[in-house]
């Protein structure tokens, strides 16, 4: 089983970006001043949830995070570059360094993300394609056009 002791901390902080960089994308991709506040609810729930029932101890440490990689600046532009460009960088990382706990990593950013899109409705087609880029990018396939 891999844990944080098994990482630089440039490889770290890129595993953290695109968990919490997929919560911020979902949330991101339909603005909505209530939605936002729910969103944001979902994911820390998610990350709790996930620190004390996971099965992975990467993931457990992962769902640690305090931090979202992003400043209060950052655009939904860069916000979506940057969060599919640390999914496809942990992916591969991960392949290389602990292939184990690949499957472990993709569901646990699929499942925040879904649980993100579905705090406020959910369904959203904005929120549909945001899931399917962070799907795609977690499974090296590009998002369909």
């Amino acid at each position: 089983m891999a844990a944080k002791a098994d990482f630089t901390s440039e490889e770290w902080e890129t595993m953290q970006k695109g968990v919490t960089g997929a919560g911020m994308l979902v949330s991101v991709s339909d603005r909505s001043f209530f939605d936002t506040f729910k969103e944001a609810g979902s994911l820390a729930k998610h990350l709790v949830a996930a620190r004390k029932d996971s099965n992975s101890q990467l993931v457990r440490e992962l769902a640690e995070t305090r931090g979202s990689g992003f400043g209060l600046t950052s655009s939904p532009g860069e916000i979506e570059s940057e969060t599919v460009e640390a999914l496809r960088s942990s992916v591969a990382t991960l392949e290389t360094k602990a292939s184990d706990e690949v499957e472990a990593y993709r569901a646990f950013v699929t499942g925040l993300a879904q649980s993100v899109a579905n705090a406020a409705g959910g369904g959203d087609t904005a929120e549909s394609g945001a899931l399917d880029k962070i799907r795609a990018a977690l499974g090296g396939a590009e998002p369909a056009a």
